[in-house]
């Protein structure tokens, strides 16, 4: 363990013995982040992974510089399908430990095989499509959706929970069981998955309840009860004798009427049971070609409206697709992701991915996870896209093209907020234009955030041109 003041490596004493910090609270804090860090591993060995994420949370809150934890939290995020998740993990942990970490490993076996990082991102496209389906009502294409998905990735896991909602909410609890089996065989714990096997135990216990019921019934009916003392005895009908005696009476009735039939109306009978049948059978026939010509009618229309349904449906999707942004931030970030793993990354090809998402997107309504990712690949690519910026607006400034230099000098601010040559020479650029309001201001804010160097005093001379000139 290492000293949180100095670097030092520390001794049994509640001090470090190089610089005197007091490390006595500071030790606890790290064992304590060890001890979840353990527990996590003996939750993810027997794949408790609900578990053992939220140990590895709890271990990242007290030290968040845990290499292991990010690496053991990104892996179980790939295993449950969330690939953006244990992308943002790994990167995170390979910032923290540039050398000798396993996490070059992970992201390089995602680098090297594009065609499962594509099939992948399709998958997440396409849950997000079978959401989009059940918030439309639309749950026959969400389950084909959800079909897709897992056939792509079969450990996503919260496909098969939405699977499963689907089916119970058209209970078809057969198929529910085996999705929420199949869920559990992913991630034995989670708290959403229990649930929603309860609910099916719960329902087929009920059904199997009701058939019983329903079977006591039918046996009661057909016995009968009497009085033995103090009990009362329940015992089935029995009606041997009874049915004995009707039986040799309809023999001898049964004779009797035959014989009559035979000898006065075997003949007529028999033609006028012939006719009726030719009767009945052609009035059948019709009936059933008038019931098949409505059945054809009705199922024309169903068609229409199905095909106006599906219709509707393809606009709202394009609708959803071209408005909202959640889609097509996420399809940018993963886009940007794959462009910066590449060997030689085109940090302009990223900063452009990075450009088409929607700011306010990722300031109001992106999760925590998209904010880092975002972010960090922001600090990453900076320094090098507002460079490229910097050169491009510096050959627009020396033609005395300077509202293109605005633009690009702009750029070259919005990626490194530390480059005060690229400020500079926005104000320069806004003063050379004629703009002086725009000229003061950034004049302002070279002086402002670098007092010390040459750009802030020909920042000063600048400003006490513009109040003479004024």
């Amino acid at each position: 363990m290492e000293c949180f003041n100095c670097g030092c490596l520390l001794t049994e004493n509640d001090f470090c013995t190089n610089c005197g910090a007091d490390v006595r609270v500071y030790k606890k804090i790290i064992s304590a982040s060890n001890r979840y860090y353990n527990i996590a591993l003996e939750r993810a060995g027997v794949r408790d992974l609900s578990g053992a994420a939220e140990s590895l949370r709890q271990c990242l809150k007290l030290n968040k510089n845990h290499v292991e934890a990010r690496n053991l939290l990104g892996l179980i995020y790939y295993e449950t399908g969330e690939v953006v998740s244990a992308l943002n993990e790994w990167v995170m942990s390979k910032n923290i430990k540039p050398l000798k970490n396993i996490a070059d490993d992970y992201i390089e076996d995602i680098r090297s095989n594009p065609t499962q990082l594509d099939t992948l991102t399709q998958a997440v496209k396409k849950y997000n499509q079978a959401l989009n389906y059940c918030q439309q009502d639309s749950v026959d294409l969400a389950v084909i959706q959800l079909k897709k998905v897992l056939s792509m990735n079969p450990k996503y896991l919260q496909a098969h929970q939405l699977l499963t909602l689907i089916y119970m909410s058209q209970e078809e609890w057969d198929k529910a069981e085996k999705e929420v089996e199949k869920a559990l065989r992913i991630d034995t714990s989670n708290t959403l998955t229990m649930r929603y096997m309860k609910e099916i135990d719960l329902a087929v216990s009920q059904e199997e309840g009701k058939s019983q019921s329903k079977k006591k019934t039918k046996e009661e009916k057909n016995a009968k009860k009497y009085k033995s003392g103090n009990d009362t005895v329940i015992q089935p009908i029995n009606n041997k004798d009874s049915r004995g005696l009707s039986t040799i009476l309809n023999i001898i009735i049964g004779v009797l009427i035959g014989l009559a039939i035979a000898v006065f109306l075997i003949l007529p009978a028999r033609i006028q049971t012939e006719v009726s049948k030719v009767n009945e059978q052609v009035a059948e026939y019709s009936e059933l070609l008038t019931r098949r010509t409505a059945d054809v009618q009705e199922r024309e229309g169903q068609i229409e409206t199905l095909k106006e349904q599906l219709a509707q449906t393809e606009e709202a999707l394009e609708a959803y697709t071209g408005t909202d942004g959640t889609i097509a931030a996420y399809e940018q970030l993963l886009e940007a992701v794959s462009l910066y793993m590449q060997e030689e990354p085109d940090v302009m090809a990223v900063a452009d991915s990075l450009g088409k998402i929607d700011e306010t997107y990722v300031e109001q309504e992106a999760p925590d996870y998209f904010k880092s990712v975002y972010q960090e690949l922001l600090v990453l690519i900076g320094p090098d896209v507002s460079d490229s910026y910097y050169q491009t607006g510096m050959a627009e400034f020396n033609v005395q093209n300077y509202s293109e230099a605005i633009n690009y000098f702009l750029m070259a601010v919005s990626f490194d907020e530390t480059d005060s040559l690229a400020l500079y020479q926005l104000a320069e650029s806004y003063y050379r234009n004629e703009d002086f309001e725009n000229a003061v201001i950034y004049y302002n804010l070279v002086i402002e955030r670098f007092p010390g160097k040459n750009s802030a005093v020909n920042s000063r001379r600048r400003l006490d041109t513009i109040a003479q000139q004024q």
